[in-house]
């Protein structure tokens, strides 16, 4: 019987990285990996975050704001990857005794300040950066 690592990507308000890392794992290989994501102060998630990854043909269903809690000891993760140095910093070390903790360092689109459109390729940039640290990451696995 097959079963999936589960992965977590943590960020500050799953709202934008994490998000995305969620959506993108679950689109590239579901087969053998659960992808969750979780934030530290969890807000709505933007609604850019939601269209660049509709706009790569990414699905968003399911995708819903969550606090870390909502796993502290219920999920047991075979990664735990943060997107930011502030989810690293402050990761619950609940998730310390888990598999790898991996740091990934991506700027924050929600932090951006633009035009409307600079502001949507900022979030389409981190889309992209995220898809190819997603794929490094599991070419590294294969």
């Amino acid at each position: 019987m097959h079963t999936s690592t589960r992965v977590l990507f943590l960020g500050t308000a799953n709202a934008g990285r994490s998000q995305m890392a969620e959506a993108l794992l679950r689109s590239i290989d579901s087969e053998h990996f659960e992808a969750h994501s979780a934030g530290l102060d969890p807000v709505d998630i933007h609604p850019l975050t939601l269209q660049v990854l509709a706009e790569a043909g990414v699905s968003v269903e399911g995708l819903r704001p969550k606090n870390v809690t909502e796993y502290l000891g219920k999920v047991h993760f075979g990664y735990v990857i943060t997107v930011c140095a502030w989810a690293r910093q402050n990761c619950p070390p609940a998730f310390l005794t888990m598999g790898p903790r991996l740091p990934w360092t991506l700027d924050d689109p929600l932090k951006f300040r633009g035009s409307e459109q600079e502001t949507l390729a900022a979030f389409q940039q981190v889309r992209d950066e995220t898809e190819q640290l997603v794929r490094a990451w599991l070419a590294e696995r294969s």
